[in-house]
């Protein structure tokens, strides 16, 4: 089967250890018919056969040697088992390792449109618990099926070496059982499949709780996410106890089938020693193995259950596994060069599923200038700053970066010389220093403070507990929003790019920090493109340029001198602050 096919191409570096452990495992499991030899000689030879006396009397080296050989066989077999089972532990772990590496460096590799389509919650369960069950297929199921099965044969094996047709009589129960255990495993399956989804909906629903807290206290909403919670934590629950009612729906019959070699064995096997064609060391050695016929049917059952299980954590690890992006480094990784910082947009428009987003935008930005986009929400204006360091991929027309389009450019090369700061900050569990500096782990401190006061950030630093060493919250918890935003600011600034992209970076900042960063801006030491986001006429007002996007279209464009002239939507922005700004002067002359 395919699944196992994987299980093989992944266990590269560790197959010889695992077919060790496999060859172990049968070399073990076969040592498990010798003691019911031993015991079937010693009943024979000293307790119930006909010279009996005299050989308890003449022979007492060789019954010692039996039960010698009786321990040293068990404990070679305790040996085996031990030693086995590491080895077992040992492939699967080393297994687990690969896999989470490579499967953490392809979701690191796919492109934003599979962030778009893929729940958090789904890729940490497949990161986790999924992996975990392929593990533990590996290193016990499989491990399980194979030393039952050898059991299973040994037995047989040695049955028929003493009595053919005792053995048949105790085979005939195996048809029934493989028959039970048939019809479970495709009632069962599909249950698992949609167990595994109902836990990736739990997930899911935890991780987005947890991470925006803060939304759900603002909104006293916790009563709500409590029972939503509660939904998915039932519908999980109600699953996973109807798969394992389904196996107490088959376990009396599995049970029933299993407990029937006994019988058969006593009410047969009595018959047979009771017409002298079993001697009575040969039913002990039937006795002392019949449960290498009833303990692997018995455990039938639950190798099925975790077979299913494995199969459908299994099949949404391949969904990670061999997902590749639309968008791929398909020029390699190169030696990184400077850019000069020039921009043109030929004819670009852009369509996300069905929804046109942009639709033949057209533009040049020269290296050095600095261009302001403005337009209402829903505009396109974000999207058209994600075409430049290729997040998405035009519909059509192109993107250039200093006469190159940039799907002919290498993407560690391209998003090198870019530098970005969103509204939507996110700021790692670090210091302060170590968020601006993740660009360049390297970066001296006195860049960093640099670019710190740059953004405006070095001032409120400086009273923070620690500094610059002080650790930052998950997500920047702790921070302000406006003061998150300067961090990540100084984060943008401190690579140098020749192309700054800032998608409405100074939202959350007030006029005189606004002003601040305004200036540092305009006086980089480095030569520097500059694209801005923003609503904020104050921002926009020194630009070189102004695009207006109204629909996915450049609606207007030209310096803010330019454009209040021609009384569109950035001059009725401009009026609509403006008078705020002129009404709040007037109350406070009032008071």
């Amino acid at each position: 089967m395919f699944q196992f096919k994987w299980l093989w191409h992944n266990l590269k570096g560790d197959r010889v250890r695992y077919i060790f452990a496999l060859c172990l495992s049968v070399a073990g499991c076969s040592l498990t018919i010798i003691n019911p030899y031993l015991s079937q000689r010693i009943v024979d030879e000293f307790i119930a056969g006909p010279d009996a006396a005299r050989n308890l009397a003449d022979g007492r080296g060789l019954l010692i040697a039996l039960g010698l050989g009786m321990i040293g066989f068990s404990l070679l077999r305790t040996g085996l088992a031990y030693f086995t089972t590491m080895l077992y532990e040992r492939a699967s772990q080393n297994m687990l390792y690969r896999v989470r590496i490579f499967l953490y460096n392809k979701i690191q590799g796919q492109d934003m449109r599979y962030y778009d389509r893929n729940r958090t919650g789904d890729l940490m369960t497949k990161m986790t618990g999924d992996l975990d069950m392929v593990r533990h297929t590996l290193s016990w199921i499989i491990k399980t099926i194979i030393e039952s099965l050898t059991v299973f044969l040994a037995a047989v094996v040695y049955f028929f070496y003493i009595d053919v047709e005792l053995t048949l009589w105790l085979l005939i129960l195996s048809p029934p059982i493989f028959l039970v255990a048939f019809i479970f495993a495709r009632r069962v399956r599909p249950m698992y499949v949609d167990l595994r989804e109902r836990l990736s909906q739990l997930n899911t629903i935890t991780q987005e709780n947890i991470a925006g807290n803060r939304v759900v206290k603002a909104f006293a909403r916790e009563e709500y996410e409590i029972e939503k919670f509660t939904d998915k934590s039932v519908n999980y629950s109600k699953a996973n106890k109807a798969a394992a009612l389904v196996w107490l729906d088959y376990f009396p019959y599995l049970e029933i089938f299993s407990q029937g070699f006994t019988v058969i064995l006593m009410v047969a096997g009595g018959l047979y020693v009771m017409d002298g064609r079993l001697t009575f060391g040969e039913f002990a050695a039937f006795t002392a193995l019949i449960w290498g016929l009833s303990n692997p049917m018995r455990s039938i059952g639950i190798i099925i259950n975790d077979i299913q299980r494995f199969f459908a954590s299994l099949t949404k690890i391949m969904d990670v596994y061999y997902a590749e992006p639309d968008i791929v480094n398909a020029h390699g990784d190169r030696a990184k060069r400077r850019y000069q910082g020039r921009i043109q947009f030929e004819n670009v428009s852009f369509k996300y599923d069905s929804a046109t987003v942009l639709d033949n935008v057209s533009f040049i930005v020269e290296p050095g200038e600095t261009i302001a986009i403005m337009g209402a929400t829903g505009s396109g204006k974000t999207t058209l700053i994600n075409l430049i360091p290729r997040f998405y991929d035009v519909t059509k027309g192109c993107v250039l970066v200093d006469g190159t389009d940039v799907r002919k450019l290498a993407l560690n090369e391209l998003r090198g010389n870019i530098g970005v700061a969103t509204q939507d900050v996110l700021l790692f569990s670090d210091t302060i220093d170590g968020n601006i500096a993740y660009g360049d782990p390297d970066m001296p401190e006195e860049d960093v403070v640099e670019f710190a006061r740059l953004a405006a950030a070095h001032n409120f630093i400086e009273k923070m507990p620690e500094g610059y060493d002080t650790i930052v919250g998950e997500r920047g918890v702790g921070l302000s929003g406006g003061q998150k935003q300067r961090i990540a600011l100084a984060r943008a600034l401190a690579v140098q790019p020749p192309i700054l992209i800032l998608d409405d970076t100074t939202s959350a900042v007030d006029l005189e920090t606004e002003e601040h960063i305004q200036k540092s801006l305009r006086e980089l030491e480095f030569p520097c493109t500059k694209i801005i986001i923003a609503q904020r006429v104050s921002t926009t007002a020194e630009a070189d340029r102004i695009l207006i996007l109204d629909g996915g279209k450049i609606v207007e464009e030209g310096t803010h001198a330019e454009l209040l002239k021609k009384r569109g939507y950035y001059y009725d922005v401009f009026m609509l602050q403006n008078e705020g700004i002129g009404r709040e002067a007037k109350v406070s002359g009032q008071e």
